[in-house]
């Protein structure tokens, strides 16, 4: 699910770009010194979640775990998601310098969703997290995927067609990262349940 260079017109190009960057530096605020082994760890994991990839015309098909990425870092979840992005771009060309931003936006803003939802409704029962955990993985797939069909939709009439296919294409991701994002979420509560304790960072009404 990467946007290539040439793709999107300038204006989105740009806005993308300032959009991103407003985010990573309010994020960048907010992260502590104590956040930096887990952004790592996250960083990695949707890195290599994201090496294996389908190639699909002017995106791609693969595993994005911004759901779970969302779940373990909160708040600071976009940041991740960037840098994964930033290294992939430059060691792998996956991806276009001039479509970061829009690639940031894309996989980014549904990690912070999907953290905000997940520490809004978890409880201390661990079936209810699991399944919490497994809808919003899926969910943040799919919000993913429709984000890339708009992107695509507003780029002109011949991405279309790839963009219908690019959502449809991610319904089988959605519920592998489903039941990833469960599993992972039931470990972690069992054995660590500290790194899913970032629920505090939210602001609260």
């Amino acid at each position: 699910m990467h946007i290539s260079d040439g793709v999107l017109p300038p204006s989105v190009t740009v806005v993308s770009y300032v959009v991103t960057a407003g985010i990573v530096a309010l994020q960048l605020r907010k992260l502590h010194y104590a956040d930096y082994p887990k952004v790592a760890v996250m960083t990695s994991a949707f890195f290599v979640a994201s090496l294996i990839h389908v190639p699909l015309g002017p995106t791609s098909v693969h595993l994005l775990l911004p759901g779970l990425t969302g779940m373990v870092l909160g708040p600071i979840s976009f940041l991740a998601v960037t840098l994964g992005l930033i290294l992939q771009c430059f060691l792998f060309q996956f991806g276009g310098i001039t479509a970061l931003g829009a690639n940031a936006l894309m996989m980014g803003l549904p990690a912070m969703a999907a953290g905000w939802i997940f520490h809004r409704f978890k409880m201390s029962d661990l079936k209810w997290n699991m399944i919490l955990a497994g809808a919003i993985g899926s969910g943040s797939v799919i919000c993913s995927a429709l984000i890339l069909g708009l992107l695509l939709y507003v780029s002109g009439e011949a991405f279309w067609g790839v963009a219908k296919i690019a959502v449809i294409a991610h319904i089988p991701v959605a519920i592998i990262e489903g039941i990833i994002s469960a599993s992972t979420v039931s470990f972690l509560q069992k054995v660590k349940p500290e790194l899913l304790a970032v629920a505090t960072r939210y602001p609260t009404g």
